[in-house]
């Protein structure tokens, strides 16, 4: 099984807004505070499957990772809009990482 990478999402996102541009609103820095509510909305979907069911079961697995795909489309509009890359997210989360590793 190959890695799904930050890169491969983007670029499908960017095909997805591509096609859909006439419909949807531009991707742009102004956009991103819409697409972060959008994803915050997808997020409390799947908040909603495991406090409402408590363990996440073989039939609502499909539809856990189903929303959790929703909230990666949107975080990944995020991204665009605001001109975030794959190198610039891997600098800042690897930092973040190594901080977190020393903290406790």
């Amino acid at each position: 099984m190959s890695d799904f990478s930050i890169q491969e999402m983007l670029a499908m996102q960017r095909t997805l807004q591509e096609k859909y541009k006439d419909k949807w609103e531009a991707i742009r820095p102004e956009a991103g505070k819409h697409k972060l509510l959008w994803m915050v909305g997808e997020i409390g979907e799947v908040v909603d499957i495991v406090k409402k069911n408590g363990d996440v079961n073989k039939d609502l697995r499909k539809h856990l990772v189903e929303e959790m795909a929703d909230v990666l489309m949107y975080y990944n509009d995020v991204l665009l809009c605001y001109g975030i890359s794959e190198e610039e997210l891997k600098e800042a989360y690897t930092t973040k990482f190594e901080r977190n590793m020393k903290r406790w």
